[in-house]
């Protein structure tokens, strides 16, 4: 099988159940920047593993674990709810959420107390969550404009409220560990 196909070539493309619709479909967006998530997640485990870390390290396979849901985000957002192929799926669920949430828990356990807001950055691995965190923030808006439009798995969007912050506590616990100190913001004539 060839990787290009030129049925995209018009500016369409295909849902899983074979619905044509535009390439700027919100849809199509939804799906497309939880996509830009995933890809930044594997930016950070090469980050992570250029500084040493191994597949059994902790942050690592949770990384590699959500790779694999937002794959699962994906397929859901590309099948409409209607569609034959919704069985072929794994839609998210309320046991989705709650793995995040623990995982949210166990590495704000790792974080300092955050009394500010700081800036992005430290490790390259961590300013690499630091994006994908705003990213999921955009994945979550393309989600909510699409549920104006159609029927959407309302996990989904939770799910990615939920990993954005994931993402935000994962940079800072990543900082933590290297011993580097987060730069807090300081308004504007306040310093």
């Amino acid at each position: 099988m060839k990787l290009y196909t030129k049925t995209g070539d018009r500016g369409e493309t295909g849902l899983y159940g074979a619905d044509r619709v535009s390439k700027a479909h919100p849809r199509v967006e939804a799906y497309g920047t939880v996509d830009e998530v995933n890809s930044l997640l594997g930016l950070a485990r090469a980050h992570l593993h250029a500084a040493g870390a191994t597949p059994e390290d902790a942050m690592d396979a949770d990384l590699a674990y959500l790779q694999n849901a937002l794959f699962d985000i994906g397929a859901d957002l590309a099948t409409r709810e209607e569609s034959p192929y919704d069985k072929n799926i794994s839609r998210l669920d309320e046991e989705d959420v709650a793995r995040v949430e623990a995982m949210i828990d166990r590495y704000q356990e790792a974080a300092p107390v955050l009394k500010q807001f700081i800036h992005p950055g430290g490790t390259v691995a961590a300013a690499t969550l630091q994006v994908a965190r705003a990213v999921a923030r955009r994945a979550e808006r393309e989600v909510v404009r699409l549920s104006h439009e159609e029927p959407v798995n309302d996990h989904v969007r939770v799910y990615l409220n939920r990993l954005s912050d994931l993402l935000f506590i994962m940079a800072r616990a990543a900082n933590a560990h290297a011993g580097l100190r987060e730069e807090e913001w300081h308004v504007k004539g306040r310093r």
